[in-house]
C-alpha cells in the first residue's frame, strides 16, 4: 500500500514548509520538500491542502478505566476520542480495578488492548510499598516507565513509606512518573475546610485543599530522592510557580503540564465547577502563567491530558464528594492549537512538546517524529475552521466535556495510525486496531 500526502505544510523538528509524505504499507518512505512530487502510482493520494501536516500527538497520561471501571471509560471509546484528537499514542495509568501492580495484570491490559485499542498503546506499571522486587522483571523494551503514587491515594495505590520510597528510587531504571501531593497536608486541609465552610466545602476551595504546600513539598521530596539515587523522575501534572524552581537542578529530572492546567484558573470554578475539579487542582491565574511561560525555557518538557472520565453524577458535590479528573484527549490538540493563536506558544513547539519530547523522554521506537522509517503516524489540522464542541461530537464513553459548547479555530481533519486512516473527517474506523509501543 503506498499513500502519498501531498499539498499540506509540515511541522516538524523546528521546521515548518510546504512538502509531501510518501507513505509505504505503515512507514513513512520518503519526506519531501517543496511541491515537486516524484512520478509514482500510489493507492491513495490524500490532498492536504490548507493544512499542518504534523506527527501524532503522544499522550503520556491517560486514564482509561479499563479494567474495572468501565462504567466511565474503556479502551474502545476512549481510542477513538484519541483518534479524533490526532492522539496517536496514549500512556495508560496502574489505578485500575484490579491495579497494574503485577506482571499478571499488566499482561492482562495489553491483551485488552490489542483487541480494542484504535490507536498505539502501552501501560505504566504501578508502584506499592511492596512490589519493588518486580522491577526487575519488567520488559524495559515494552513499558515507558513506573507510576508513583506519592502522598496521593487515588484508587488506594499511596507510596507513603520512606522506605519503600528509598528502594523504589534506588531500583527503578525505567523513568518514574511521580504523581506528588503531600497527603497529611491534604487532610489537615480538608479538616479545616469542613470546619469553616461544612461537609462538603464548596469547589472554589478545591485548590486551598490540595494546595500550593502539598505539591510543593511532595515535589520537593521526590526531587530530593531522585538526586540522590541518580533516578529519572518525570513529574506529572505539575501546577504550580513553585515548584518550578525545583527543576533547574538535573537533566533527568522532568516535567509534565496537562492541558487542563495551561488552559483553566482557578476563576474557571465560578462557571464550570466540578467539571475542572482534578487532582491536582487546577490554580491560580499567576500559577497557569508561569506554566503557560516553562513551556519555552525547557522546564516543562512534555504537554499531557490526565485524561480521567467520570460519569457526571459521580461530579455532583463539592470538594469532598464530586469525583477528581476530566475527559480531554478528544480536544487537547485543539486546545492548545489555541494557545498557539493566543502566542502563548509556537506551531513548533507544540509539536515538540506534544510528540518528540515524550518520543525522546520515553525513548519510544519509531514514532513522534516525521522520519523516513518511522511509523507512519501523522495528523493533518486544519485552521480557520471554526467548531463547536457539542455533546453530539464527544466520543468518551461518559458523554461530557469541560470544553462543551466551547468554539475552536482549529480542526482535527485526519489521523493515520500506522499508516491507516483512523480518523477522517468526523468519522473514526473502528475496525482498526492499534500496535503495542516499542521502547529504547
Amino acid at each position: 500500500m503506498r499513500t502519498l500526502i501531498q499539498g499540506g505544510t509540515i511541522v516538524n523538528e523546528g521546521r515548518t514548509y510546504d512538502g509531501a509524505i510518501v507513505i509505504e504499507d505503515e512507514t513513512i518512505s520518503q519526506i519531501i520538500q517543496g511541491h515537486t512530487i516524484p512520478e509514482a502510482s500510489y493507492d491513495e493520494i490524500i490532498d492536504a491542502s490548507g493544512c499542518f501536516v504534523m506527527p501524532g500527538v503522544i499522550d503520556d497520561h491517560v486514564h482509561f478505566r479499563e479494567p474495572g471501571l468501565t462504567e466511565k471509560a474503556d479502551i474502545d471509546m476512549e481510542s477513538r476520542a484519541a483518534a479524533a484528537g490526532g492522539v496517536t499514542t496514549y500512556f495508560d495509568m496502574p489505578n485500575t480495578v484490579p491495579q497494574t501492580t503485577t506482571l499478571e495484570t499488566l499482561e492482562d491490559k495489553f491483551a485488552l488492548a490489542a483487541r480494542k485499542s484504535h490507536v498505539n498503546y502501552s501501560f505504566f506499571f504501578g508502584a506499592t510499598n511492596d512490589n519493588v522486587d518486580l522491577f526487575e522483571q519488567l520488559n524495559p523494551h515494552r513499558i515507558p516507565g513506573v507510576k508513583l503514587f506519592m502522598g496521593s491515594s487515588t484508587g488506594n495505590m499511596l507510596v507513603d513509606r520512606r522506605e519503600a520510597l528509598e528502594r523504589i528510587f534506588a531500583s527503578v531504571q525505567l523513568p518514574i512518573m511521580a504523581h506528588c501531593e503531600d497527603t497529611e497536608i491534604i487532610n489537615r486541609n480538608m479538616v479545616e475546610a469542613k470546619r469553616l465552610y461544612g461537609d462538603d466545602p464548596k469547589v472554589i476551595h478545591h485548590p486551598e485543599i490540595r494546595s500550593e504546600e502539598a505539591c510543593y513539598e511532595s515535589t520537593r521530596l521526590a526531587v530530593e530522592l531522585a538526586m540522590k539515587h541518580h533516578a529519572r523522575l518525570h513529574v506529572a501534572h505539575l501546577t504550580t510557580a513553585k515548584e518550578l524552581a525545583l527543576l533547574d537542578h538535573d537533566p533527568k529530572i522532568t516535567a509534565e503540564a496537562t492541558v487542563s492546567h495551561l488552559y483553566f484558573c482557578d476563576r474557571d470554578y465560578a462557571a464550570l465547577g466540578t467539571r475542572i475539579k482534578c487532582n491536582p487542582a487546577i490554580k491560580t491565574e499567576r500559577d497557569r502563567e508561569a506554566l503557560r511561560e516553562a513551556l519555552n525555557d525547557g522546564r516543562i518538557t512534555v504537554i499531557g491530558t490526565d485524561h480521567a472520565p467520570h460519569l457526571l453524577s459521580q461530579k455532583e458535590g463539592g470538594c469532598a464528594k464530586a469525583a477528581s479528573g476530566m475527559p480531554m484527549i478528544q480536544f487537547s490538540l485543539v486546545t492548545m492549537l489555541e494557545l498557539v493563536d493566543q502566542g502563548v506558544l509556537t506551531l513548533e513547539r507544540l509539536v515538540e512538546l506534544m510528540c518528540h519530547n515524550p518520543s525522546r523522554l520515553f525513548e519510544v521506537r519509531g514514532r513522534g517524529f516525521l522520519r523516513e522509517g518511522y511509523q507512519a503516524d501523522i495528523v493533518l489540522i486544519r485552521p480557520h475552521s471554526g467548531w463547536t464542541v457539542t455533546k453530539n461530537v464527544i466520543l468518551s464513553k461518559c458523554g461530557w466535556s469541560p470544553m462543551e459548547g466551547h468554539m475552536f479555530l482549529w480542526r482535527v481533519e485526519r489521523t493515520l495510525c500506522n499508516g491507516h486512516t483512523v480518523y477522517d473527517k468526523g468519522r473514526v474506523d473502528a475496525d482498526y486496531t492499534g500496535q503495542s509501543v516499542e521502547f529504547r
